[in-house]
């Protein structure tokens, strides 16, 4: 009985078929075009970043140029992860930009302060000379392999004794010939492997700065880790609350209504015109034990959120709350059901904070999804601020509940106001 091994290493690779593979072509022309798409970005982007120092001494005319340079860069990002995906097959989710927001200064802060934003600008300047560095690479060797390989056909077009190509003399032997053949079908050969090698440093370079933030992931599982507790203890005293308001109300109610009941039964038998009183304390009772019932499922999740949507929903929290409100919901498309209730309750929560805490006079909400993209919510006072989510349970259980999807909240309430409490709810998953 013979016994055969497996080759260590695997299945050898096949020059040949490496060579004819379109993978490899794709590649090869992604490489090409690095050279004149990292000019194209240099270019927009140092354009704007000098236009953007030079205007913000004036009046600071520098602030909108740096937005929009900002947003000019998203673009540019988008289409160099669209051209990823068509030529190599790579998927990059590219970083979110922050909310927009009405006053320009604290928006143009922000977009500074993220780190996409300047990540995608790194990634912009890089793509210049690591462009040209792979483009030259992949044209020289490409163009070289094929200049020697036609190398013994020169020889009889070109009739004159010592022509050169390329700085290499033309063989007028058939050795000579055959050797130059040769070398460029190694060179031919050897390609399909440098185009991989350059390939895959040019998607490492745009996964670490186009796609998540490193370290983001491990952030992640430590903050889903400190509020799972958090959670826990809240369904709980969620639970304990429903137990209570039912236990307290609706049944007590709903035995008062049965023993009215029984009280109009038997004078019945004796009085029969006398239970109109009884019937209509009844009637009362039962009236309000359904009210008691439409306020506990109200607060599990309100009928109008499931018929009519988010902009129903938040309408009748701004008109109840009793500080001003100004309500903006933009939604290119509905999100799920999920995502929803959780933005209806971090309205609902935010404005009974506004009201409680604050003591503003105004407040704003504004509700903006564009596309397929995440769900955002500002929510925004001119109160007093100072408010913090370490120090009250309000703040710190909607980020629980934000954190349950993914998402991100954050909170900007400095001493004396204004108060902006920003949150981003992702509507899929995120490409990897």
């Amino acid at each position: 009985m013979v016994i055969t091994t497996p080759a260590v290493g695997g299945v050898r690779p096949d020059p040949l078929r490496a060579l004819l593979a379109p993978s490899t072509w794709l590649g090869a022309a992604h490489l090409l075009l690095d050279g004149a798409v990292g000019a194209a970005y240099a270019f927009v982007l140092l354009t704007g970043l000098f236009f953007t120092v030079m205007l913000l001494p004036f009046a600071l005319l520098g602030l909108p140029v740096w937005i929009l340079t900002a947003w000019v860069s998203v673009a540019l990002a988008r289409i160099e992860c669209a051209r990823l995906r068509l030529l190599l097959g790579v998927r990059i989710a590219p970083q979110s930009m922050p909310p927009r927001d009405r006053n320009p200064l604290r928006y143009g802060g922000a977009l500074w302060r993220d780190p996409g934003v300047r990540r995608r600008g790194v990634y912009q300047l890089v793509a210049l000379p690591l462009g040209v560095l792979t483009s030259a690479v992949v044209y020289f060797l490409l163009s070289g392999a094929v200049a020697l390989l036609a190398m013994p056909l020169l020889t009889f077009l070109v009739p004159s004794q010592g022509a050169t190509v390329f700085g290499i003399p033309l063989a007028d032997t058939g050795s000579g010939r055959t050797l130059l053949a040769g070398l460029g079908l190694v060179l031919l050969l050897v390609s399909p492997a440098v185009v991989r090698g350059l390939t895959a440093v040019d998607v490492a370079v745009a996964r670490t700065l186009l796609g998540p933030v490193p370290g983001a992931l491990a952030r992640r599982v430590d903050e889903l880790e400190r509020s799972r507790a958090r959670v826990v203890d809240a369904g709980e005293a969620e639970r304990r609350r429903l137990e209570r308001d039912l236990h307290d109300g609706t049944q007590q109610q709903l035995v008062a209504l049965g023993m009215t009941l029984g009280r109009a039964k038997a004078r019945y038998k004796q009085d029969p015109g006398g239970i109109g009183e009884l019937l209509d304390d009844a009637h009362q009772q039962a009236k309000d034990a359904v009210t008691d019932l439409r306020g506990l499922i109200r607060g599990l999740h309100p009928p109008v959120l499931t018929d009519r949507g988010l902009d129903a929903a938040l309408s009748a929290i701004a008109v109840r709350c009793p500080v001003p409100v100004d309500l903006t919901v933009a939604l290119d498309e509905r999100p799920s059901a999920t995502i929803e209730a959780i933005g209806y309750f971090v309205v609902a929560e935010g404005l009974t904070n506004v009201a409680r805490h604050s003591r503003a006079a105004h407040a704003s909400v504004t509700v903006r999804r564009e596309g397929s993209g995440p769900v955002w919510i500002v929510i925004s006072d001119d109160g007093v601020g100072g408010a913090d989510p370490e120090r009250g349970t309000g703040l710190r259980g909607l980020a629980d509940r934000v954190s349950g999807v993914d998402g991100q909240l954050r909170v900007d309430s400095p001493v004396g106001g204004p108060t902006v409490l920003t949150v981003e709810l992702p509507t899929s998953e995120p490409v990897r």
